[in-house]
């Protein structure tokens, strides 16, 4: 940054630069703030390393000329740019158009950065081509897409594809690209369950044939009984005849196995990766006209995308129906406000805006891109922990001087977009870490003091980067587009001063008002003069200089610079648990509970002591010494002598819960089977819970496991006033205990505080509970559009079928309520057979055979120098079976000490 910055005379003098050099570098280390991906992995490689490679297709404009230029090298222009808007022309295979832009995409991927696009430009399915015949439609083409972006995944430099697809409401096609994740999804489920029952039903049909003998009559169903219901049970659950018929035909050349694949939910597996519509987020655009129309309860019209004509007219509460449904089924798609957005356009005079980056943020004109970096809040809070208005400002300040410099020294993808991002600069400085401010100041994220909060936090970063923006104009120029667009630029800086004036109206040209500034509930005066003055400024030497950047704010994700900068929270959002597990570099895992939380405690006023009970009781004491259920004296009534204590209290230091210290490999098997008097069998069963068997009530196991493991939250904590929990409140319930966590609403409310600062968007997904309905979501994103925000998206728990539930949807009792049912009014006899026959399924669940022939999985790995082989079996349905290790040619003794560790 320092040597682009020197080239391209952004300091005065080299002590200027050799300042910034070291300011730069105190921020990063501090953690005060850090670039997004792309920077770190590609900026400097060139310059520093000398890391080089031929030309990709990049390219950039030259600062000294102004001329464009294609790029020579594929490091020397880093691409630094996380975020890219691309446009697409109704045309197959030319420059610009569909096919070309697969190749665009892929430039992006290549070097970590993600990209979106409105394909709203192709036709619908049906319409007119120009050379005769029909288009294929939106739909065809996006799958196309999408399997470019799949392939990229696996085979980009650094990580996976990050892709959006933005259709608008009015397109012929949308109702289609609405319900298309929806439809996936269900052909996953069919995959799994179709594949599982196929490969059961084929497995009998085989076993069938094998086991009746080399005979003729082993493969006629007339005269093999056992093939004969194989087939029947087989054409119940729908198994094609042909392949039924296939599978017999098999057998009779000799063969005895089949191999039949059964698919599982995992993200990763075959079964997603066979369907279409996984590696992008899907948008939908909604203008206020439409959403207008759904709370009229009137028709909406489809449009041709080549002669404007209707091509079909629906309900808009259809169609809003739709959304809700498949938001609420597979959490796609997503929402953007179109009038919203464009009302906000600073350079409306070079076109609408119709699309964004992946993640939402990044809302400009086509054929853009956007540097992001973010900064770290908690970093600036002083010892007293007030905000430090002074040092926030002056980082701000130097950050947006960096991403400056980054537009200069970058290259891009294609011509179109090297060309408009200098002609437009957009900058997108954030922050992180407002949940962990929130709680480590004690205020409730869901409060009107959080919001006020984070609203002039907001208002001060992008109110200080304009002005530092004008400032730059001043010296180096404003941005080429701002002649054509000066009129239209004021008009929404003054909007944007308006709302840090807390002012409720007089807003120019919008139809949805922002959120003011709330100053009276805002805990830090000092921010808000400093917000306000800011915005001042920004008008002013706007007025006098125009601004070198069209944009200069988002509020980004943060995901993975989150963690370079060691936060607490990401983005916007609020904490997600309050104990965490921290992994160490030796293997295994200890809790800890999140760092803002004692400085929380202390500062609502509690005593060293009492946090210290409160800690404990969240994260556990990791022993039962002083536990008043389960104790050390009910434990030698019940045999336990000092040793086994000794070994149990190692167990229990760092369990996640006492049933499992309470086994036969942490006490001895020896030890269970003689001094607790507990059978063999019993031991080795994997449900076999010891302290049921030891006489201890479900209650006492329950109070012993909180006091020794933790609660994972501090609802019940000694000490606690109730008017206290709701700064600890989280996105989802924490632990067994917790039933606390912030609505939808709560969210929402505090990115529309958010939202009327900042030049795009903010990146941020809604957390819904499992038992959210439809109509919750339709609602969150009504209450979105109704607050000013300019995009939304949801994920209710469970929507999808990659992620485990939380709970069973059947407990173990509830199955053995059925079994009552099931038996009540039934004969002896009946009784007896129903009862053998739940018997017999629970103890295939519990221990299965593993097939003669099984697949299984090798990991080669090198320990001490020695060669080291992980092996594992499977059963037929792909579900694990066997774990074992083997040493190569280390000898017997070796290779006999790792089958010990067989499972």
């Amino acid at each position: 940054w320092t040597y682009w910055g020197w080239k391209g005379g952004y300091f005065d003098s080299e002590a200027d630069a050799r300042a910034y050099f070291d300011e730069m570098r105190y921020q990063l280390c501090a953690q005060m703030g850090a670039p997004n991906s792309p920077q770190w992995f590609n900026t400097g490689l060139h310059w520093a390393y000398g890391i080089d490679g031929p030309a990709q297709g990049h390219h950039y404009v030259d600062y000294k000329t102004g001329k464009l230029v294609r790029s020579k090298s594929s490091y020397e222009h880093p691409q630094p740019h996380a975020c890219f808007i691309q446009s697409i022309q109704d045309d197959l295979v030319n420059e610009g158009g569909i096919m070309d832009l697969w190749v665009r995409e892929a430039r992006l991927f290549k070097y970590g950065s993600g990209t979106g696009s409105n394909f709203s430009n192709l036709r619908g399915e049906g319409e007119p081509l120009s050379g005769g015949g029909r288009s294929s439609g939106l739909m065809s083409f996006l799958k196309i897409g999408d399997r470019a972006a799949g392939a990229i995944k696996s085979g980009g430099t650094t990580r996976r594809a990050a892709k959006m697809v933005v259709v608008d409401v009015d397109h012929p096609d949308v109702e289609d690209f609405i319900s298309w994740k929806v439809k996936e999804e269900q052909k996953v489920a069919a995959l799994v369950a179709g594949s599982k029952l196929a490969q059961t039903h084929l497995s009998d049909v085989m076993t069938a044939c094998v086991e009746a003998g080399d005979s003729e009559a082993a493969f006629d169903p007339k005269k093999n009984k056992p093939l004969k219901k194989a087939i029947i049970a087989a054409r119940k659950v729908m198994i094609p005849e042909n392949y039924i018929q296939r599978i017999i035909e098999f057998a009779k050349q000799g063969y005895t196995d089949i191999e039949f694949p059964a698919y599982n939910t995992d993200w990763d597996s075959e079964a997603y990766m066979t369907v279409a519509g996984q590696n992008s987020n899907n948008t939908v655009r909604v203008s206020n006209e439409f959403l207008q129309q759904v709370l009229a309860d009137g028709e909406w019209e489809l449009i041709n995308r080549k002669d404007g004509s209707v091509a079909k007219r629906i309900k808009a509460k259809d169609l809003w129906e739709n959304i809700g449904y498949a938001a609420w089924a597979c959490a796609d798609p997503g929402i953007q406000f179109d009038t919203t957005i464009n009302e906000w356009h600073t350079c409306p005079a070079d076109g609408r805006i119709n699309a964004s980056n992946p993640c939402s943020e990044y809302m400009f004109l086509d054929d853009t891109a956007c540097n992001l970096a973010s900064l770290n809040l908690l970093q600036f809070t002083k010892d007293d922990g007030s905000f430090d208005v002074a040092a926030f400002s002056h980082a701000v300040r130097i950050w947006t001087v960096t991403l400056e410099i980054a537009v200069m020294m970058a290259q891009f993808p294609s011509k179109e977009i090297a060309q408009r991002s200098y002609d437009y600069r957009t900058l997108g400085l954030g922050y992180a870490n407002i949940g962990g401010l929130l709680m480590a100041s004690g205020i409730a994220y869901d409060s009107s003091e959080g919001r006020a909060l984070c609203g002039a936090i907001t208002a001060l970063m992008t109110g200080e980067a304009y002005a530092t923006s004008a400032e730059l104009a001043q010296h180096l120029g404003a941005f080429p587009g701002y002649a054509a667009n000066s009129e239209h630029m004021l008009r929404v800086i003054r909007n944007h001063r308006r709302a840090a004036q807390g002012l409720k109206d007089d807003y120019e040209g919008l139809n949805i008002l922002p959120v003011p500034l709330d100053a009276s509930n805002c805990p830090e005066g000092e921010l808000v003069e400093a917000a306000r003055k800011s915005w001042d400024r920004a008008l002013e030497l706007g007025k006098e200089h125009g601004f070198r950047n069209a944009q200069v704010s988002v509020i980004a994700p943060t995901g993975t610079i989150g963690l370079v900068m060691d936060c607490d929270t990401t983005g916007i959002e609020p904490d997600f648990a309050l104990v965490k597990f921290k992994k160490l570099a030796g293997g295994g895992y200890f809790k800890i509970i999140n760092r803002i939380v004692p400085a929380a405690l202390t500062k609502l006023g509690y005593s060293e002591q009492q946090v210290n009970d409160m800690i404990r009781y969240a994260v556990g004491h990791g022993t039962l010494k002083g536990s008043s259920h389960i104790t050390f004296d009910q434990l030698r009534e019940k045999g336990f002598d000092d040793e086994a204590i000794e070994k149990l209290e190692k167990a229990l230091s760092d369990a996640f819960d006492i049933k499992f210290a309470f086994n036969k490999w942490s006490l001895g098997e020896e030890f269970c089977v003689k001094k607790l008097g507990l059978p063999v069998k019993r031991l080795d069963d994997p449900n076999f819970d010891m302290l049921v068997e030891l006489g201890f009530s479900k209650a006492d196991i329950d109070n012993a496991n909180t006091y020794v493991c933790g609660s994972m939250t501090l609802e019940g904590a000694p000490h606690m006033k109730d008017e206290h929990l709701p700064v600890f409140d989280c996105a989802n319930p924490c632990g067994r205990k917790g039933k606390r966590f912030l609505s939808v609403e709560s969210h929402i409310r505090i990115m529309a505080a958010a939202q009327s600062f900042i030049s795009g968007a903010i990146s941020k997904t809604i957390n819904m509970a499992n038992n959210a309905t439809v109509n919750d979501c339709k609602e969150a994103y009504q209450l979105s559009w109704k607050l000013g925000l300019k995009a939304n998206a949801l994920y209710r728990d469970g929507s999808k079928l990659s992620q485990p539930l939380q709970s069973q949807i059947l407990e173990d009792d509830e199955e053995d309520e059925t079994l009552a049912e099931a038996v009540a009014n039934k004969g002896t006899a009946k009784q007896a057979e129903i009862v053998a026959e739940r018997i017999v399924e629970r103890m295939v669940a519990k221990r299965r055979k593993l097939p003669n022939r099984r697949k299984g999985y090798t990991q080669k790995a090198s320990v001490g120098g020695h060669k080291v082989y992980l092996r594992t079996g499977e059963y037929e349905d792909g579900q694990l079976g066997e774990l074992f290790i083997d040493m190569h040619k280390e000898g017997a003794a070796f290779r006999s000490l790792m089958n010990n560790f067989a499972i």
